[in-house]
């Protein structure tokens, strides 16, 4: 990579994120004189950041599986993930120094869990096909004629060439650089922005009695969300209860589709289920058990078989039950009253941290105005799209950053995508 007093190029990237980089060397690779515009001090801010600095780069699910946990819009991503997929990616980063793995049989990181490696192995992959780059430029305009684009322009300087590619990802982690400048860009020549909220973010709860279980983390956790028209809404993972609230997997995962619902009504009431999906009749069973080989001992005891101490005591008070007493001393009442809690514990989440704590942003730059064979605006020739600024988003679990991968490696052959042997 080097700074450059050259004006022209056959492309300029915006944005130096996960798409913008796979992008910018793609192009590279097909011998195109690139350009990538970066306006943070430095690359991969958020790349670096993803997965706790462990770089959850992708996993190892069929594209039919993956494509389907994004939702409805999911098969948008069929032309790039045909091309691109995670066996491709992980053959890529081990074209360039970098092996991985998946030790969990899902979940693909870098071998060394570190994402300086794979930021690493792309900025030496850049300088090796001599991409320009210039950090601190933060792009203002698109350059156009109303057909087809011409350059960008930065507070200090224009550069000229027939095709752009924004990949300047959306309004999550603003201190990492998101603040939403390709939403403007795209907006300026006409591309529709669909309703922006955050994404894959801990929630805040109206119940307090989550504050005294912030010791322990549940595994396993099932969460639906209690609304008539969201009741298929549904996430799997681990739980983790904060001051005011829930976090963990499960949480990012149906905080995409909870955010929206606030917004609309105030509150969104959830249904979790803590004990390893047990039913009501399971759970009974179960406890029956309990006491049929520890007849003494208390309620407390036997729900802790299945659910920390902390969340034990506060069913318990949820039921009005004495934790020290025995089930069957109980009254009726009290133990239908815990069975339904332990089967289906309500929450109330009434609302978040906003963008500042989002990992993702749900919306962006409308999918019906770009060709997902391409990534080609469908209203001003050469321009592309791809990553996070599109209407495109999944759960956690490396499908964001695949996504990124996938849409940046089809958005940087400006129109010739063909074969996934390509790169």
């Amino acid at each position: 990579m080097r700074n450059s007093t050259e004006t022209s190029f056959d492309l300029i990237v915006v944005g130096g994120g996960a798409a913008g980089l796979i992008a910018a060397i793609t192009a590279a690779r097909r011998g195109k004189k690139t350009l990538l515009l970066e306006k943070l001090s430095k690359i991969a801010a958020k790349l670096k950041a993803t997965g706790g600095g462990r770089c959850n780069l992708t996993n190892t699910l069929s594209n039919g599986d993956f494509m389907a946990r994004f939702g409805r819009d999911g098969k948008f991503m069929t032309p790039s993930l045909s091309a691109f997929d995670h066996r491709a990616l992980m053959a890529f980063f081990a074209e360039i120094g970098v092996e991985s793995h998946a030790p969990d049989g899902y979940r693909v990181f870098p071998v060394s869990h570190s994402s300086v490696s794979i930021i690493t192995a792309l900025e030496e992959e850049m300088v090796r096909l001599g991409v320009t780059l210039i950090c601190s430029a933060r792009v203002e305009s698109l350059e156009h004629d109303g057909v087809r684009v011409s350059g960008v322009s930065t507070s200090e300087q224009s550069y000229s060439a027939p095709n752009v590619i924004i990949a300047t990802g959306g309004l999550g982690y603003p201190q990492l650089g998101a603040e939403g400048d390709g939403f403007t860009l795209a907006s300026t020549v006409g591309h529709k922005i669909t309703e922006l909220y955050p994404a894959m973010m801990p929630l805040r709860t109206k119940e307090t009695w989550v504050a005294h279980c912030r010791a322990d983390t549940i595994p396993k956790v099932e969460i639906r969300i209690d609304l008539p028209k969201a009741k298929n809404i549904r996430a799997h993972g681990d739980l983790i209860f904060t001051a005011n609230g829930i976090r963990g997997p499960v949480v990012l995962d149906v905080a995409r589709e909870i955010t929206p619902l606030i917004e609309k009504y105030g509150e969104v009431p959830l249904l979790i289920n803590m004990t390893k999906g047990l039913n009501e009749e399971q759970l009974r069973a179960h406890i029956k058990n309990e006491i049929y080989k520890n007849p003494e001992q208390s309620i407390l005891t036997h729900i802790m078989t299945l659910l920390p101490e902390s969340v034990s005591r506060e069913l318990c008070t949820l039921a009005g039950a004495n934790p020290d007493s025995g089930f069957n001393k109980l009254e009726g009442c009290q133990r239908d009253k815990l069975i339904r809690l332990l089967a289906w514990t309500p929450l109330t989440v009434i609302g978040h941290d906003g963008f500042k704590m989002a990992m993702i942003t749900r919306g962006g730059v409308s999918l019906k105005e770009i060709r997902p064979e391409t990534m080609e605006s469908k209203l001003v020739k050469g321009l592309y799209f791809c990553g996070e600024v599109m209407n495109l988003d999944g759960p956690c679990g490396g499908y964001n950053l695949q996504w990124s991968f996938s849409s940046g490696y089809t958005a940087g052959h400006l129109g010739k995508l063909t074969s996934k042997k390509e790169i």
